[in-house]
Order: structure tokens, then C-alpha cells, then sequence
């Protein structure tokens, strides 16, 4: 795929622009956003991945189209299941409802960083050993495992009490009051941190990990680092106004965990079937290339949408049958930080 300077500065001009736009909105007004105020931008940014989709298909073919739908999807269903971490942690660290937008943009931007270095990273590697794709595969599926294992257990997960959280708590003085994204203030003549510090650490390393299994997922839909670097950036715009619009309807979602999984096994068994079609380690088939089937990105896509529909169907009907307490049981199996 042949993707020119000037359309690499383009993608990241505007969406520097639509981030600086929202930041800069936030600032002057924080505020629990409306539903209309929500539904409008989601609507915007949903519709924006779609016309984005339909370009690359005509402008660069069918298959780099189905490509970016299948890695858009993914993972912004990977991105629904950060939502939930982010919902357990504004409410265990309480941080006010007009402040969330502030802190939710922060953890935006943070995740954007991540997954921009781990994309360059992952594309250095894939390019230079063949090898990688069977690491990225066991991962996934291993990945997907922990998923079921968690959902199965139904262990009661505390992202805010990571080891870097709990560091910062017990090693920095910090304050009671939030004030926006002001990180310190004084109290009585003496400096204390503010608690939203603590909110950006925790969203940050929750961020963090969870890009360790989103870039490998990405990797195994496409290997255009162009594709893979636009599909993070549309499924990671409009999480904001999802968490405000959708909190309630997420914890309905009681069978994502187990949706997830099964899309990352797949994309896991994939990326393996690919390592063996592009094979050079020698103690696999003596070096040479093993004839195995290649998943294409139609089937992919087809998979995953599938999936994701069967998964919310399934959950909202599920929990139609709930009462509130089973709803929290069965949502309360989510990946931790920690892991």
C-alpha cells in the first residue's frame, strides 16, 4: 500500500486538530455532557470511520478496505472493553461527573501515544522477523484464555489498586478536591498533589497494557502500518461520548468478555497460520514454508462481525433476564491492570 507524505500528514494533522478542538472544548466548559451532545458526536465519528473506510476502498481496492473495517471493528471493540475499566475506576477513585470528560480526553490521548509507539515497534518487527507472528499469535491466545478464565471465575477485578497506583497514593501527599486537570495546588500553604493526578496515572497504565493485546490483534487483520494507525485512531474517537451515552447499556454487555475472546483466538489462530505460510525457523518443517490455509480479510471481517452481534444479542437478552446484582457479578470479570 502506497500511502504519500502528504496523506501520512494529513491523517495526523486532522486528527491532531480534532483532539486539540475537543481538549480545548472541554477546558472551557467541563460539564457532564447530554445525551443529544453525545449522540451527535458519536454519530460524527462513526460516520467519519465509515466515509474513511470507503475511501481506502476505492481510492487503494477492495481488499485494504476490508482490511480497515475488520481492524476498525476490532478495535473498537477492544476500546468498548477499556470503557469498562474506565467506569470501575471513576468510581473508585470518585471523580465528579463534570470532571470525567477531562479525565476520559487524557486517557485518550494516552492511549493514542501508547498505541502509535507499540505500531512503529510492532511494524519493525513484523518487517524484519517472520518469526514475531507466532509470538503475537500465542499472545492472543493466551490472551483469550485469561478472558474465559476471568469470566469464569468471576473475580472481582480493582484496576485502581495497581502497583503503580498504590505507589503513587502512599509516596505522593495528595489532596481531597479535584479541580479539573490541575494536577497540584496549595492547601494551607503546603503543595499537594491533586487526585486527578492519580486518575491519569491509573488510566495510563491501564492504557498502556491494554495496547499490548490491541496491536497485536491489529497486526493480524492487516500489516499496513497506515491502516493499523487509523483504525486506532477511529475506534478510539468517541469512547468519550460512548461512556456518557452508554454507561448504563455497557454493563448489560455481560458476554463481551467472552466475545473478545473468542475474536482474539481467532486472530491469534490466524496469525499463527500466517507465521507457518511465511515460516523460516528452521526446527519448524526445516525452514521451509508450510502449506496451510490463509485467512483473508474478508473472512476476517465477516468473523468478527458476526461475533460482535451474536455477543450483544446474546448479553442484552441475558440480561433482560438479570437482576442488577447478577449484571454486576457477571460484568465484574474484567481485566485488570495487573495482568
Amino acid at each position: 500500500m502506497e500511502i504519500s507524505t502528504l496523506e501520512w500528514a494529513i491523517t495526523i494533522g486532522v486528527t491532531v486538530a480534532v483532539l486539540a478542538f475537543d481538549i480545548v472544548v472541554i477546558a472551557r466548559d467541563p460539564h457532564e455532557p447530554t445525551m443529544r451532545e453525545c449522540a451527535i458526536a458519536l454519530s460524527v465519528y462513526v460516520g467519519a470511520a465509515i466515509a474513511f473506510g470507503a475511501w481506502i476502498w476505492l481510492a487503494h481496492g477492495h481488499d485494504l478496505g476490508v482490511q480497515f473495517y475488520a481492524g476498525w471493528l476490532t478495535e473498537y471493540s477492544l476500546s468498548i472493553d477499556n470503557l469498562f475499566v474506565f467506569i470501575i475506576l471513576m468510581a473508585a477513585l470518585k471523580v465528579p461527573r463534570e470532571y470525567q470528560q477531562e479525565a476520559l480526553m487524557v486517557g485518550i490521548v494516552l492511549a493514542l501515544v501508547f498505541r502509535a509507539i507499540f505500531i512503529a515497534l510492532g511494524y519493525q518487527l513484523i518487517e524484519n522477523f517472520s518469526w514475531v507472528f507466532y509470538a503475537f499469535g500465542a499472545f492472543l491466545v493466551y490472551t483469550a484464555v485469561s478472558l474465559i478464565r476471568s469470566y469464569r471465575s468471576h473475580e472481582d477485578e480493582h484496576p485502581e489498586e495497581n502497583r503503580v497506583v498504590k505507589f503513587a497514593q502512599s509516596h505522593l501527599n495528595v489532596g481531597e478536591e479535584f479541580r479539573g486537570l490541575k494536577l497540584w495546588y496549595r492547601v494551607n500553604g503546603s503543595r499537594v498533589v491533586s487526585p486527578m493526578l492519580i486518575v491519569i496515572i491509573a488510566l495510563g497504565t491501564t492504557d498502556l497494557l491494554f495496547a499490548l493485546d490491541s496491536i497485536p490483534a491489529i497486526f493480524g487483520i492487516t500489516q499496513e502500518p497506515y491502516l493499523v494507525f487509523t483504525a486506532n485512531v477511529f475506534a478510539l474517537m468517541g469512547l468519550r461520548q460512548l461512556y456518557f451515552l452508554l454507561g448504563g447499556l455497557l454493563k448489560r454487555l455481560v458476554y463481551l468478555s467472552l466475545g473478545l475472546a473468542f475474536i482474539l483466538a481467532f486472530i491469534g489462530v490466524k496469525l499463527v497460520l500466517h507465521a507457518l505460510h511465511e515460516n523460516e525457523l528452521r526446527f519448524i518443517n526445516g525452514g521451509e514454508h508450510v502449506n496451510v490455509p490463509d485467512i483473508s480479510a474478508l473472512v476476517s471481517l465477516g468473523v468478527i462481525v458476526v461475533t460482535l452481534a451474536v455477543t450483544a444479542g446474546l448479553s442484552l437478552f441475558a440480561a433482560s433476564k438479570m437482576s442488577e446484582a447478577e449484571i454486576e457479578d457477571k460484568t465484574s470479570s474484567l481485566r485488570s491492570p495487573e495482568e
